[in-house]
């Protein structure tokens, strides 16, 4: 069984910035497309970013030019950078590893809320 544990999040003002990890136990980590999702109150999740096995990076509209998903295959951790937050930003974010046809897996989430 894979473990996700996330970190980063909490309260950041608008314009500011926040960078979330996510951290992979077991050896497979290099092998697993990544993602990050969030919920905001009220409404469905939805993808933010994912980045392919291969580094292939893909962005919801959302968050294109402000965050950036990245991976470090050496410290079986990706990293969601965020930049210029506004209140639409406010969420909890939830880590996501996959790959076909059985692996699927998701961390417990992470608040982030922007406010002044």
């Amino acid at each position: 069984q894979v473990a996700l544990v996330q970190s980063g999040g909490g309260l950041v003002q608008p314009g500011g910035s926040l960078k979330l990890a996510c951290y992979s136990s077991g050896s497979m980590f290099r092998t697993y497309t990544m993602a990050w999702h969030r919920q905001a109150p009220g409404k469905q999740r939805e993808l933010v970013a994912n980045i392919t096995d291969g580094g292939w990076a893909n962005y919801a509209e959302s968050a294109k030019g402000r965050f950036t998903i990245s991976r470090d295959n050496a410290k079986n951790t990706v990293y969601l950078q965020m930049n210029s937050l506004n209140g639409e930003d406010t969420a909890v974010y939830y880590c996501h590893a996959y790959s076909f046809p059985r692996e699927d897996y998701w961390g417990q989430g992470t608040q982030v809320t922007v406010s002044s």
